[in-house]
């Protein structure tokens, strides 16, 4: 029984520990942000120009604020367990995703739901065409995911500009795309924290009920292994490639929806790329590919977002921002590294686990007697 409760507790850790990271970040900033300000936690009900009522306050501007990047975390984690490696090019491909979703809507006289779906139907096969070019130069050519990405990284803007044919983009007046951007009339919760909740949902259902999550880890860990057992290392790549990019499509609309107006190509979904990265990364996943969790992007990207808005709160400059980010990134790589993982992980089967068997049974672990 000693010995069960121990490997219990110790396989509880092991099963955990991945989430270690983004939760204790975020504990962190909420724990720091309610001694700085405790109105920094106040939610009230407002009503914005349209005079709908909608959810404010400065948690809830941040979750706003994360939308697009927790569903960009979601397809690069996936991408980066198949692949090892990170897709540079989401933050292009998003601004083309946005010009395309503009450019449909131009077709039409009138814009409803239905002429919105045709859009959304068009941006995410133009995109997922590009990302799949991407995936394609991975999987086939075997070209490492960074540099192969690096392509359209560099002239993903110029192809949005060719497609909107304008110097600045903006959607067509109409009722539906400000409602994507805000929240829908009656109902006070932001749109895009529904649009993620619903994608969130779609994943879960797909991991649930396919094996995609199994194959992924499988041939990101070993791809040897993986053929021997029939999987398809290729086609896993590529899905992995296209469903990030029908994550960068949603995310493309949704923030040129939120913006409104007139936005330049160079201006939109600017370093989303890194950030991408750095949520995967903060969420405890292996940048080299293998084992992943989606719920650690998701909560690492709401701690990039909570720390971002921390400092705008704080009032530091926007020139020093991205010195402090520098910091948690420092911090965030030596918590990653094996040695710091192994010397938690004795200290939790040492300490943890050994106090919780010493007080059941009455053992002092230092001395191995009874107490």
């Amino acid at each position: 029984m000693k010995k069960q409760s121990e490997a219990q507790g110790y396989s509880f850790f092991q099963k955990h520990s991945q989430l270690l990271i983004p939760v204790t970040i975020l504990a962190l900033l909420l724990l720091f942000n309610l001694l700085r300000d405790s109105s920094y936690f106040n939610i009230a009900i407002r009503f914005n120009n349209d005079n709908n009522p909608v959810l404010a306050g400065n948690l809830i501007s941040t979750i706003v604020d994360a939308s697009e990047l927790v569903i960009l975390s979601i397809g690069m984690t996936l991408v980066t367990a198949a692949c090892g490696g990170q897709d540079i090019s989401v933050g292009a491909l998003g601004t083309i995703a946005a010009t395309m979703f503009a450019k449909v809507l131009y077709l039409f006289d009138e814009i409803g739901v239905a002429q919105i779906l045709v859009a959304l139907l068009a941006t995410c096969g133009v995109t997922v065409l590009f990302s799949l070019f991407n995936g394609t130069l991975v999987a086939v050519f075997k070209i490492q995911p960074m540099i192969a990405t690096l392509i359209l990284f560099t002239c993903g803007r110029s192809i949005a500009y060719w497609i909107g044919q304008i110097a600045n983009l903006f959607i067509p007046e109409n009722p539906i795309t400000p409602i994507i951007g805000t929240v829908i009339p009656g109902f006070p919760v932001p749109t895009p924290v529904l649009i993620v909740a619903v994608v969130g949902i779609l994943f879960a259902l797909v991991f649930k009920f396919t094996n995609l999550r199994l194959y992924t880890q499988t041939v990101g860990i070993n791809q040897g292994a993986a053929r021997l057992n029939g999987i398809n290392c290729v086609a896993i790549k590529l899905i992995s490639f296209a469903i990030l990019g029908v994550c960068c499509a949603i995310a493309g609309v949704i923030n040129v929806c939120r913006i409104g107006g007139k936005v330049t190509y160079n201006s939109l979904m600017v370093d989303f790329e890194m950030k991408a990265i750095l949520a995967v990364a903060i969420g405890g996943n292996s940048l080299g590919g293998g084992k992943f969790r989606i719920i650690g992007s998701v909560l690492g990207a709401y701690a990039y977002c909570l720390l971002f808005n921390t400092l705008i709160a704080m009032k530091v400059p926007s020139t020093h921002i991205t010195a402090y980010q520098a910091v948690v990134i420092f911090l965030l790589v030596i918590f990653s590294s094996d040695q710091v993982k192994e010397t938690i992980a004795k200290f939790w089967k040492t300490w943890i686990v050994g106090k919780f068997r010493s007080k059941t049974t009455g053992t002092d672990i230092s001395s191995g007697k009874e107490a």
